[in-house]
């Protein structure tokens, strides 16, 4: 059987009804067998976490969790807890003012973004991006912006790498999870 994983991410700012949807598909990703990756963060990341069952103790998914530093958000168990030197080296690619950021914190951020997406080899990339952003960017027919946040990076990556980038911010693109993957996953 083919190795699956999706990247479930997007903003900290994601409406409470996007969240609980993203947990219902992440729950339902994990009864098809699909692993979810993201980066433990507020908002999205969390609602995926909770979805696929790891936030109380009873998995029901698997999932691999990639952080920009030990302990970030007080996550103890990761399946990375800091990114490796080349997703610095992609993630400084993927970032057009990733001189001018303001720390290696925030560096790291984004680094830990890549192994979401390519995997903790950098070498097995995720099937699909979940994701919701204020703008609805999915990086073909709406280009990330400033308004994306920091998912746009992931995006920017995924793109790079031709990975779908489903942003639940677009109906059409919820349609297609509905309809489609969760139907027929591939």
């Amino acid at each position: 059987m083919t190795y699956r994983a999706y990247a479930g991410i997007g903003s900290r700012r994601t409406p409470d009804r996007i969240l609980s949807l993203m947990s219902e598909l992440s729950g339902k990703l994990a009864d098809l067998g699909w692993t979810l990756r993201t980066g433990g963060a507020d908002g999205a990341d969390q609602a995926f976490l909770t979805g696929t069952g790891t936030l109380w103790a009873q998995r029901k998914g698997e999932y691999e969790l990639y952080l920009p530093w030990p302990g970030f958000n007080g996550h103890r168990w990761a399946k990375l807890e800091e990114p490796s030197i080349d997703a610095f080296g992609i993630a400084a690619r993927f970032h057009s003012a990733w001189s001018t950021l303001k720390n290696d914190g925030v560096r790291a951020l984004h680094a830990r973004n890549v192994h979401q997406i390519l995997g903790a080899d950098l070498r097995t990339p995720s099937r699909f991006i979940l994701c919701w952003t204020p703008d609805g960017a999915d990086g073909v027919k709406v280009p990330t912006s400033q308004a994306t946040g920091g998912t746009g990076q992931a995006i920017r990556i995924a793109v790079a790498w031709k990975i779908p980038v489903f942003n639940l911010r677009r109906p059409e693109h919820l349609a297609r999870i509905r309809e489609g993957l969760l139907k027929n996953p591939t």
